[in-house]
């Protein structure tokens, strides 16, 4: 069959990579795709906004699958355009979008179905926001979690340990700085721990995990400097041992599950659990409903099965049907970024070393890439993940890293500690 994928990033061409070595796979289009897409896939000159052209295009040719990778054409309803026409397609209806497209949407879901989460409040206006953010401190809390209400790019929220640092973000946000994002915050409890991002594909009627991973969200080493989209991944994250999967699963997946239900909430795709791994257990930070980027890059890249046939199954109502392998083997991910990002940044500097690096036998899957003048050049903050299997953790790193080394443009950067928490954890 021919499959369409929706987006341009290091998701998408991670997604186009592993959907490609299915043995249903004919043909494999991304619209847009991005420089590095277009060696795995046919790239569609189509916005991923353009839903109705998205279905023509799908409709026209003979596409049976469509998968929708990034959040903002969930949110904007791709999967309604798609099920209207009678296409299948991969993802959550506009509805249960808002798992993560409102934070105050996905905190009452929590609440209301009995999944652990951090205590919070959802303010309109700055005053009264500022107002609470006063008291919690006031009343002894060694932090206050700040997060614009609506999609942010990964970059809406604030941990903050003083109450002006956090009163300063409320008004940025009231003041516009995420744009209508921002015209409403969750204030939450800090909560204390270790993070792990948990995938699961889910039909509605059955919710399978898949690997578990953890994403490295600040800028720089020692986890120093702003939130970004994410510089960097790892899986397995030993963090989520068996123990910590049984918690999971009975806490928070088959809660979310029984949620989706009582709800009548339309979703058939991937939801992505970012989750505490506190003293007390897991506690859910955030849902979002589609693949995590760099996190899929790392469990993609030990997924020894077949990704159509689980997608499909998933779509067609019969993910119980579904078995996944993975391969023993940790895989890492490495982020290299425009120098700048997360704030402003250069583009259209040429990028060099490409072909060197995957003779390491690394695979560099391109985030924010295009072609000019027949070369390849940065467009975007997170420009490459250059991810790496390994026979263990320190293997995989050495190994992504060594890629990472034959790589360069101007003002390029990457965190020289990506699985450092991992590492930790063999001492």
């Amino acid at each position: 069959m021919n499959i369409l994928v929706v987006g341009s990033g290091g998701r998408e061409h991670v997604l186009c990579w592993k959907l490609k070595q299915s043995k249903l796979a004919d043909k494999v289009f991304c619209a847009p795709g991005n420089a590095g897409i277009a060696a795995e896939a046919e790239c569609v000159d189509i916005g991923v906004e353009e839903l109705d052209k998205l279905a023509d295009f799908a409709a026209a040719n003979n596409v049976g699958l469509t998968v929708v990778g990034p959040e903002v054409p969930l949110c904007l309803g791709a999967v309604d355009v798609f099920n209207r026409r009678g296409l299948k397609v991969f993802g959550p209806d506009k509805v249960a979008a808002q798992l993560e497209g409102s934070k105050s949407f996905a905190k009452d879901f929590m609440l209301r179905h009995g999944i652990p989460t951090a205590k919070a409040a959802t303010f309109d206006n700055a005053a009264a926001a500022a107002e609470y953010v006063r008291s919690e401190f006031a009343a002894g809390e060694k932090g206050i979690v700040i997060k614009a209400d609506g999609l942010a790019a990964g970059k809406g929220v604030l941990v903050a340990a003083d109450p002006e640092s956090a009163i300063e973000f409320v008004r940025g946000c009231f003041d516009g700085m995420f744009g209508s994002s921002g015209a409403r915050v969750l204030v939450e409890e800090c909560l204390f721990g270790e993070e792990a991002s948990i995938l699961a594909l889910t039909d509605g009627k059955t919710i399978l995990p898949l690997a578990s991973s953890q994403d490295h969200k600040r800028a720089f080493d020692h986890d120093a400097g702003p939130n970004t989209g994410g510089m960097g991944s790892y899986s397995p994250a030993p963090v989520v041992d068996d123990a910590m999967w049984a918690k999971i699963q009975e806490q928070v997946l088959d809660p979310f599950l029984k949620g989706i239900q009582a709800d009548k909430l339309h979703f058939k795709g991937v939801i992505f659990v970012g989750a505490m791994i506190t003293e007390n257990g897991p506690k859910v930070l955030e849902f979002n409903v589609r693949f995590g980027d760099p996190e899929v890059q790392s469990v993609m890249s030990r997924l020894d099965s077949d990704l159509v046939e689980a997608m499909l199954k998933t779509v067609d109502g019969n993910l119980a049907e579904a078995r996944l392998e993975w391969s023993p083997d940790p895989a890492v991910c490495v982020v290299m970024a425009s120098g700048g990002y997360p704030d402003s940044y250069e583009k259209g500097f040429e990028i060099k070393g490409l072909e060197e690096a995957e003779k390491t036998g690394a695979k560099v899957f391109h985030a924010g890439t295009a072609f000019k003048n027949g070369k390849i050049v940065n467009t975007g903050g997170r420009v490459l993940g250059v991810c790496a299997r390994g026979k263990d953790i320190r293997a995989a790193i050495e190994r992504a890293y060594a890629a990472v080394d034959k790589i360069c443009w101007d003002k390029c950067f990457c965190r020289r500690d990506i699985g450092h928490r991992a590492i930790a954890r063999l001492k």
